[in-house]
């Protein structure tokens, strides 16, 4: 449960903001202090460079004259250590080379190596190289430069063959360039701190529309239609308030019409079909005389009788099942629970329309299975499941009663009701329980009313029960209604609008 929960969490808006901003902060002020850095490393560096050395040619330049050409081991000593001493600081460290001798100022060993590219360079070369090496993670600045005859015309000037190599620390440097990267480190943090701070206060700031959207919608969703958003300012955020109250106006617009439209059609219905119960019910007790007189009538009437009697059964069979169906609209349909034997029940539903002999049964013993139902109810689910499979199935038609436990449901009765016919129609088994639906559409009239399977499954969602219909693999179709057995006496359910009748 709590990795669910924490995916959702990571997921969210808000989180994804808050990232998104710490992440353009995090790269912006990366690549700010990387810039700043770059640039300020290198005028540090630059500065330290050019005057090390402006102050190095200059005091070769100016020691030069002073010693006698071509020199000897002392004069290279004397020289170098000449120029060692002229620097800022004491931290120069000098190497003069002329042809096979050179001396330093310092001992040779102390002395950084010099590349061959270096050497090469200043050996053929009449201007000033210079280089940094890193050596026991000490940065140094090395410098050399080739020394020049100076004299009155060009054809006196040339290269005298002595180099003189320069090597200066640059530790005070290296203190600038950390110096400079401590303060750039310091300065991330609190710049990711404040980019932290103004994506919450962004995130707040686009999430607060948003989340009243989501309960504006949730509220609809529950029924509200009346529900609207305040709309504040003119972006895209008050521009979809806008719509969406819009849409919430035209929406409770049309349920509030067809909720008028369905409360007046079933207003209709349940008029019509209250009215017609008292003609139908002289009618039924004439048809009634009639069939009794009707043996001693020609041929003609007494077919004429029979047709009156059966449609005039037929007309008060369609408006008992719209009058039922109007209860359950109205939400009028209540249960009225008894604890009962379910198998007694089923075969009372049977002998009470003489299908003792004509279905067969697969029921527990008398007493072995009870159950808390409408007995009423009970009778019109098993009744209409049964002549629907004798009217529109094939014999035999099996009915099958059985208990089984759900893990949360706990115990439930199953009725089967099988027939051994040709089966549903794959396009017909999603409309079976649709109210008035007939499955040959070319036939006008049937023996049913269309609504015998509606009423049950109606009926079975009142119970807190389910219904389903599928085909055999032997062949016909079954239909599965399974009844949870324990109900609260105060128990009264009202379902939605139905379906109907396979046909």
């Amino acid at each position: 449960m709590r990795a669910p929960r924490l995916l959702r969490a990571l997921s969210s808006l808000r989180v994804r903001l808050v990232v998104a901003f710490a992440l353009v902060a995090a790269v912006a002020t990366v690549t700010t202090g990387a810039l700043t850095f770059r640039e300020a490393r290198t005028g540090v560096l630059q500065q330290s460079q050019d005057t090390v050395i402006e102050d190095f040619r200059e005091r070769v330049n100016t020691l030069v004259p002073n010693y006698r050409f071509p020199p000897a081991r002392s004069d290279l000593e004397a020289f170098a250590a000449d120029i060692a001493r002229g620097g800022r600081s004491d931290n120069w460290r000098v190497l003069a080379v002329y042809r096979e001798l050179s001396a330093t100022s310092v001992p040779a060993d102390s002395f950084p190596e010099l590349s061959p590219a270096m050497r090469e360079a200043v050996h053929s070369g009449s201007a000033t190289v210079f280089q940094r090496v890193t050596r026991d993670a000490r940065s140094s600045l090395v410098v050399g430069m080739p020394v020049t005859f100076a004299g009155q015309h060009a054809a006196d000037r040339g290269p005298s063959g002595l180099e003189v190599y320069l090597t200066v620390p640059q530790t005070e440097e290296q203190g600038y360039v950390d110096a400079l990267v401590t303060a750039i480190e310091r300065a991330t943090v609190p710049a990711l701190a404040l980019a932290v701070l103004l994506a919450l206060l962004a995130a707040r700031g686009v999430l607060r529309p948003v989340r009243a959207l989501r309960r504006a919608t949730r509220s609809i969703a529950e029924g509200r239609l009346d529900t609207r958003l305040k709309v504040h300012g003119s972006d895209e955020l008050a521009d979809l308030s806008h719509t969406f109250n819009e849409t919430a106006a035209a929406l409770e617009e049309s349920v509030a019409e067809l909720r008028r439209m369905e409360a007046g059609a079933r207003r209709f219905a349940a008029d019509v079909s209250h009215e017609l119960r008292t003609p139908l019910a002289a009618m039924s007790a004439v048809t009634d005389v009639l069939d009794e007189d009707a043996a001693g009538l020609d041929d003609d009437t007494a077919m004429a009788v029979r047709l009156i009697s059966e449609e005039t059964a037929k007309l008060a069979d369609l408006v008992n099942d719209l009058m039922e169906i109007s209860r359950f609209d109205a939400g009028a349909a209540a249960l009225h629970l008894d604890d009962i034997d379910l198998a007694e029940s089923l075969r009372r539903t049977l002998a009470s329309r003489g299908w003792l002999h004509t279905v067969h049964t697969s029921l527990p013993e008398p007493g072995v299975l009870r159950g808390r139902v409408d007995p009423r109810r009970l009778d019109v689910v098993v009744a209409n499941l049964v002549a629907n499979a004798l009217k529109h199935g094939g014999l035999p038609v099996d009915l099958r009663l059985y208990e089984q436990e759900d893990a949360e449901a706990g115990r439930q009765a199953v009725i089967e009701v099988a027939d051994s016919g040709d089966g549903i129609e794959d396009g017909v088994m999603p409309h079976v329980f649709d109210r008035f639906y007939k499955s040959d559409t070319a036939r006008t009239r049937s023996e049913g009313s269309g609504l015998g399977l509606a009423i049950t499954a109606e009926n079975v969602r009142l119970h807190g029960g389910t219904v389903r219909a599928a085909n055999r693999p032997q062949g016909g179709a079954v239909f599965t209604v399974v009844l949870p057995l324990e109900h609260d006496d105060a128990a009264q359910r009202t379902t939605r609008p139905g379906k109907g009748d396979r046909s």
